[in-house]
């Protein structure tokens, strides 16, 4: 589940089972800082309450190599195991790096005993780098990756085609989906317009009616998108181990679509 740093945040997380995998995510305003704090009060809380934490480290919120040895280091100190490196979403580097494989190239110079190491894909495009520049840098990532994250997307078709795609360009990585989780829809439709998501927002729209009515609908689950990516779950060709949940920090009502859904495909009851 993901997650990004907030002052409630360490409250809410108490919704989500002891030693499950939290995405926390970085601020392009406030920069690394607040997500390197999350990760470490998240380290120092009880062995009952402790997680498995993947910090999100944006390449261009990084300003240069002695700042990325300095985030490695108090990483490996909170028992970090995975991270994901993207490229980041402010438009003005704050530093010397402007892309995600700059700064896995330099982690892999430095050297780190984190042992899983995600990079993000865009199924639907970025709106600060081109569709073929995109699979370029996606080959080449792979070498310093063990796994890809998709960014939001609300069809399931694009998501497979863009897939097959992607394995038949040599791209093999383990892709975990990007699950968009509970939220009110006009939420949704107003960040995935900010992340460049491109036409599936119009399945999105389409699911609850008309746009003007998007502010009194109710909340956003994905089972359909869920129903229509089932059956190429078990496909090895498409090597998708699980999904990625954004839940926008509503973690009670995510944490408890993903254990109701669970529940469902194993036929039980949930109370």
């Amino acid at each position: 589940m993901e997650v990004f740093p907030a002052r409630t945040i360490l409250d809410r997380l108490v919704h989500i089972p002891r030693h499950s995998y939290v995405s926390v995510t970085c601020s392009p305003v406030h920069g690394l800082e607040p997500t390197l704090e999350l990760i470490e009060k998240l380290r120092s809380l009880p062995e009952e309450r402790q997680l498995k934490l993947i910090p999100h480290i944006a390449a261009r919120m990084v300003r240069d190599k002695g700042h990325l040895k300095e985030i490695l280091a108090r990483l490996e100190a909170a028992r970090v195991e995975s991270i994901f490196v993207p490229g980041g979403d402010v438009r003005t580097p704050a530093g010397e790096y402007d892309n995600a494989l700059a700064v896995l190239r330099d982690m892999a110079e430095i050297g780190h005993n984190i042992e899983d190491v995600g990079i993000a894909a865009h199924p639907e495009g970025h709106p600060l780098v081109s569709h073929k520049e995109l699979l370029r840098l996606l080959n080449e990532k792979q070498q310093f990756a063990t796994y890809l994250v998709t960014q939001m997307c609300f069809d399931p078709g694009a998501l497979i085609d863009w897939l097959k795609n992607i394995r038949k360009a040599g791209v093999t990585l383990p892709a975990w989906i990007g699950l968009p989780g509970v939220a009110d829809i006009s939420k949704l439709i107003s960040l995935s317009l900010r992340l460049g998501v491109g036409q599936s927002v119009n399945i999105l729209k389409k699911q609850k009616g008309l746009l003007r009515k998007v502010i009194s609908a109710k909340p956003y689950q994905p089972d359909d998108l869920l129903a229509g990516l089932e059956p190429y779950l078990d496909d090895p060709e498409m090597n998708i181990p699980g999904f990625h949940m954004f839940s926008f920090n509503d973690v009670e009502r995510t944490e408890r679509w993903r254990t109701e859904s669970l529940a469902k495909l194993n036929g039980e009851q949930y109370a």
